[in-house]
């Protein structure tokens, strides 16, 4: 019963938002089981990972996922689970335990990329990366992103990433 009013206060909250009230807040704060911010980019910490059609056992298996690594964003959270959607655009739940902070990408062009030398236009190119290959990325400033891709390192447009914003910096 606990769980049916919490999904019908989130509802209210997403249909009806109290901006800047203590009602709205108490709402959201229902629903965030950490302090990190809501979308995030995370990637599968493991092989296997069940994805469920909502935040508990009880529910069912939806799908699995068989890659580790693979780019993910957290839209959800509830006590232990995270909503989360993946390059496809599929949505389900998954155990927290099952997730990593470590950060990783796809291409999402319609071409081929460079992975360049130096974060800038017209840098010597390193590789070519096709279109939904899946990097590793070390860091990412001033809309370039150091990835690494299958042993080759070097900077890629940030705009060219699924798994990590146009905007957001990190090292």
């Amino acid at each position: 019963m606990r769980f049916q009013l919490k999904c019908f206060v989130l509802i209210l909250f997403l249909l009806f938002p109290l901006q800047g009230s203590a009602q709205a807040q108490e709402a959201v704060s229902a629903f965030r089981a950490t302090a990190f911010p809501l979308p995030r980019f995370v990637s599968l910490g493991s092989e296997e990972i069940y994805v469920r059609a909502g935040p508990g056992q009880r529910y069912p298996v939806e799908w699995v996922y068989t890659k580790k690594g693979v780019p993910v964003e957290i839209i959800l959270e509830y006590d232990v689970w995270r909503k989360v959607r993946d390059f496809d655009g599929h949505v389900g739940w998954v155990h927290h335990t099952l997730l990593s902070g470590k950060r990783s990408a796809f291409v999402n062009t319609a071409a081929e990329i460079s992975l360049s030398k130096k974060p800038i236009v017209n840098a010597s190119v390193l590789a070519i990366l096709e279109p939904k290959v899946l990097v590793d990325i070390e860091e990412c400033a001033g809309g370039w992103c150091y990835v690494n891709a299958s042993g080759y390192n070097g900077w890629v447009e940030q705009k060219n990433l699924w798994g990590v914003y146009e905007s957001e910096e990190f090292d």
